[in-house]
Order: structure tokens, then sequence, then C-alpha cells
């Protein structure tokens, strides 16, 4: 009994949350396994799914992190803020590396670079992006954000046509809704980022900004754009990877990251890729607090939910 006891413990310590749940004595420790398998796999629709056995402070941490599933759900999670998000993103970054999970640990990476200009824009929003608040000055006299078909416009076609979407997302069914952030808002964050950071042919849509703020913004924002197309990033795009022929081997993803390192060094914000902060790739939870202007790092939510399924296994009679 106790060397099964030790097992299950040992699963549990090394976040197999998925073997863990099917092996799992009872309901609750099944139900706890279910929902850091959810936080492991990045499955932000359902992180508020209510989860009774699992302590309130790790569930509230987790609603933090929650992407809103109508137009009016209450509280916003992520949409109100992507820094837990990112605490979260980095954490199972390390999670995902520690335990060679390699090919999941690059879409994680991919994931927080398709967000980060929504990081880099919070502080002016005083929100993450969420469509239902944006500023009226994105649609101010001269604007040419979300405008489809203007030639004048740096957005890509793609890039306008979520651009339009985005400022009406908030009045359309919840299906609607879910759809947007499925396809179109990583796209809505990247068009943001070239508004103020690479835009040839500047229109009044950044206006609402004063212009001492929009010189940082405009350099967090273009360091957010650079990250997008590090050789780290382009790991996840570059077959095979994501696509079941392949894994990048931990020396190729630290070879990449190396390289990408080195191509973000062009002003204060990237060159905080460069600090030694003991992560697991030296420097990525500074690249997002500089991006931010805010600090982050890596969460504990799977280490409190590891925890807790451990407690649970040393007191259950059935272990």
């Amino acid at each position: 009994m106790n060397s099964t006891r030790d097992l299950l413990i040992a699963l549990a310590r090394r976040y197999a949350f998925a073997d863990l749940g099917a092996l799992a004595p009872s309901p609750d420790i099944a139900e706890v396994c279910e929902f850091g398998q959810r936080l492991l796999s990045l499955d932000a629709e359902d992180f508020a799914v209510e989860a009774r056995s699992v302590p309130p402070e790790l569930r509230r941490q987790a609603r933090a992190c929650h992407m809103p599933q109508t137009p009016r759900e209450q509280p916003r999670g992520a949409l109100e803020s992507l820094r837990p998000a990112y605490g979260l993103l980095l954490e199972v970054i390390a999670v995902r590396w520690h335990r060679r999970e390699l090919s999941p640990m690059i879409a994680a990476v991919h994931i927080a670079s398709e967000y980060l200009p929504l990081l880099a824009f919070e502080p002016q929003l005083g929100h993450a992006g969420d469509p239902a608040r944006w500023p009226d000055g994105l649609s101010a006299p001269g604007s040419r954000f979300g405008v489809i078909g203007d030639r004048d416009c740096d957005h890509t076609k793609s890039e306008q046509s979520a651009t339009n979407r985005t400022l009406r997302v908030a009045a359309e069914p919840a299906e609607g809704w879910r759809a947007y952030f499925d396809r179109q808002h990583s796209q809505v964050a990247g068009a943001l980022a070239v508004c103020v950071a690479s835009c040839r042919n500047p229109c009044t849509a950044m206006h609402w900004i004063e212009p001492a703020p929009s010189a940082d913004l405009g350099a967090r924002a273009r360091t957010a754009l650079a990250f997008a197309d590090t050789p780290l990033v382009r790991l996840r795009h570059a077959a095979p990877v994501g696509h079941g022929f392949g894994v990048p081997s931990s020396e190729e993803v630290l070879d990449a990251w190396e390289r990408s390192r080195s191509v973000l060094d062009k002003n204060t914000v990237g060159g905080a890729a460069l600090k030694d902060d003991g992560f697991p790739l030296p420097g990525l939870p500074s690249l997002f607090a500089a991006v931010a202007a805010a600090p982050i790092g890596p969460a504990t939510l799977l280490a409190g939910v590891s925890e807790h399924i451990a407690g649970l296994l040393a007191a259950s009679p059935k272990a």
C-alpha cells in the first residue's frame, strides 16, 4: 500500500495530472487532477469550471487566467489583466521543460508571443484588450483602425478584418464572441502593435495616448513584435513541430533561445532577455516583465495543485 501511495504522490509532484487522474483512488482526487490538467494544457475556456475539491485560493488564481465566454461575463479574468495568465504560461513552460515535453512547451511560448502586444498595451488601456472596453479613440475621425480595404493602412487584410470585428463583437451573441476569440483576437493584438511600433502611415487611431507614454509603448510593442519573429517562436511554425512528426531537442531549443536573445537585444526592453533570472530559458520572465512594464514571474498555481493532490493522497485510506 505504501509503495502505491508513494508512486501516486511522485506522479503528483511530477505534474502528471492526466495519468494520476486515471489512477485516482477517489472522485475528489480525480476532480483536482482534472483541474490541474486543464491548467497544464492551457485550456483557458474552462479555468472557471467549478471544482469543489480544489481549494478556493487555487480556484481564484485560475479564474484570473480564465477567458470570458460571453461579452458580459463577470469577472473579466484574462481580459482584465494578462499578467496572471503570463505567470501561468511561464510556470507551464518551466514544467514542460523539466518534463522534457518540448513540443507543448514551444506551443506555450507561441501562445505567449501572440498576445504579448496586449501585455504591452495593458498600462495604457487599463485592461488587457477587452473588446467590450476599447477606447473611443480607436474610432476617432481620421482613424483607419478597423476600416476594411483601406490601402493606406499597414494592417494586413486579415488584421483589418479582425480589427473591424473587435469593435463590434461585444454586441454579438456568445457564439460569435467565442468564435472571435478562437480566430481573430490574437490578430488584433498584433495589429495594435503595428499601430504604435511600425506603421508607415500613422492615422488618428492612437492619438488617445499621450506622446511620452506612446513612445514608451512603441518600444515595448516593437519588442513584442520582434519576439514573435525570433528563432525560438519560429520553432513552432517550422515543420514538423506541432504536426506529429518530430520534436526539437533541448539543445535545439536552448540554441534557438540564445539566438533569439541576440535578436531582441536592440533596446532596453529587449535587452531584458539577457538577464540570468534562473528560468530554464534564462531571461524570458524578465523580457515579459519589461514588455508589460510590470513585475511578472512564474506562477505557483500548478505547484499548489500538485501539493494539494499530494496531501490528499497522503491522507487517503484508499491510496
